[in-house]
């Protein structure tokens, strides 16, 4: 029996109205990973970027610049990672007629969407867990990214300006 992406999206439902943190399926060649918040059981996300198809690993992009931290989620110029919560395709806007949900200088709350991520034709909104205003973007439009790769920084509104 084949998942269709009708069950794909039932599933993905009951996982998220569940207590479970974390849901590994595999269906021969077909595998699955989805977690919440972040939570990845060791030796997961490595497997699940090594079992996905080609088309879905992360591409080479231009040398990222890397974000030197003080403390765990916190880049040491006070600026705070908002992160991929799953590998898959970036999107900026939710149609490409539409303007990006963010641009830097935009101020977001708590709980914003400031873009989404697309797996297998199903989309996952991109929250920030911290209120402030995005001071980077580091990804593009249609750019794969994997999971817990920071795709923009921002500055928490308690953060001093440099």
């Amino acid at each position: 029996m084949e998942l269709t992406e009708e069950d794909v999206i039932e599933i993905l439902k009951l996982f998220e109205n569940s207590k479970f943190d974390f849901l590994q399926l595999e269906q021969g060649e077909r595998k699955i990973t989805v977690s919440k918040g972040g939570y990845v059981p060791a030796g997961a996300a490595a497997a699940a970027a090594a079992a996905a198809p080609a088309a879905w690993r992360p591409q080479p992009a231009a040398a990222p610049q890397p974000i030197a931290r003080s403390e765990p989620g916190v880049a040491a110029d006070g600026l705070v990672p908002v992160t991929a919560p799953m590998v898959g395709k970036f999107y900026a806007a939710s149609s490409p007629s539409d303007p990006p949900y963010v641009e830097v200088g935009t101020k977001v709350a708590v709980g914003a969407t400031v873009g989404l991520i697309e797996v297998m034709k199903v989309f996952a909104s991109i929250k920030t867990e911290t209120a402030g205003v995005i001071e980077r973007i580091l990804v593009t439009n249609g750019e794969f990214v994997e999971f817990g790769q920071p795709l923009f920084l921002l500055r928490p509104d308690s953060a001093p300006k440099n």
